[in-house]
């Protein structure tokens, strides 16, 4: 369970509330508090989780875990976000060697702010041979790795 369920919680018990209110029901009243509680519990239990050890992602990543590969992505766009080009690179290369096309398509992304298209082009061509859709718009005749029509090299 995880913030999202005490969001859906909060407003839950607010409605349960004003209905026991209105209907004079003390054990609609009596829920509420406890819908309330339960939805207070859930997001402030969830701001003092530990963040994802990267190594422990890495591992489970390469064993095949989806949930683990996105747990390394998502620390990556955090990680190019907050100014550190590196460590992003560094995760997104993990969650590739995994087999994430997402994470290509980030590791393209990454690469051409920092070294321009031509040298991320590797990383869009793979992300799009593995059916990325804006990726593959890039080698469609005109697009921005295949500016003149030809037929792009494999």
């Amino acid at each position: 369970m995880g913030p999202g369920l005490g969001y859906f919680l909060l407003p839950a018990g607010g409605a349960l509330s004003l209905t026991g209110v209105i209907t004079g029901n003390g054990t609609l009243i009596s829920l509420s508090w406890i819908m309330w509680v339960l939805g207070i519990l859930l997001i402030l239990g969830s701001r003092y989780r530990r963040p994802a050890d990267p190594r422990a992602l890495a591992i489970a990543a390469a064993a095949g875990d989806a949930r683990a590969v996105r747990g390394l992505r998502t620390l990556a766009l955090t990680a190019r976000a907050e100014g550190r080009p590196d460590t992003a690179e560094r995760l997104l290369r993990q969650a590739v060697k995994a087999g994430d096309v997402e994470s290509m398509w980030e590791l393209g992304r990454l690469v051409e702010q920092r070294e321009g298209l031509t040298a991320a082009e590797p990383w869009f061509r793979m992300a799009a041979e593995r059916g990325h859709a804006v990726a593959k718009r890039l080698f469609r005749p005109g697009g921005a790795l295949h500016p003149d029509g030809a037929d792009p090299a494999p």
